[in-house]
């Protein structure tokens, strides 16, 4: 957990956001991230993110079965989403979202819109109904060979 935080404070200390994760697996560290989001302009370059494409790219695999995720904050409902796809056995982090709120982060207002129908959004969002739009779902159901995940 020390490594995340230390991760977090030398990613401030140039210019990106305060935010450090790893990915551990059997007591050897396996991908590390630091927010890089203002760095490659890039919205989605959160520490969590970062640390899991890093692992993912070392290990050789888009899953983190037998490994750990250790974030110096809570992670966002982005970061969520993506540990829930990755999943990693566990995830620890050392700070709430509550600090993250006090430090300018705070994205309770995107665990709201979550909850929300897709019209009641704050962005728009419309469902836009297109002949054979289903077509990519029935071709990964009948692909004998795909990968689940």
């Amino acid at each position: 957990m020390e490594e995340a935080v230390r991760l977090a404070a030398e990613s401030v200390r140039r210019g990106g956001g305060p935010f450090g994760a790893l990915v551990v697996r059997e007591g050897i560290i396996v991908g590390r991230g630091w927010n890089r989001v203002t760095e490659a302009r890039d919205p989605t370059a959160h520490a969590e993110i970062e640390a899991i494409r890093g692992a993912c790219g070392n290990l050789g695999s888009h899953q983190l079965d037998g490994c750990e995720l250790y974030a110096s904050s809570e992670p966002c409902p982005m970061c969520l989403g993506a540990i829930y796809w990755a999943r990693p056995d566990a995830v620890y982090f050392a700070t709430g979202r509550d600090d993250a709120a006090r430090a300018g982060f705070d994205d309770a207002f995107i665990y709201e819109e979550i909850g929300r129908l897709p019209d009641d959004r704050r962005i728009r969002m419309r469902r836009i109904v297109v002949c054979d739009a289903a077509e990519p779902f029935r071709l990964w159901n009948a692909k004998r060979d795909r990968v689940e995940y």
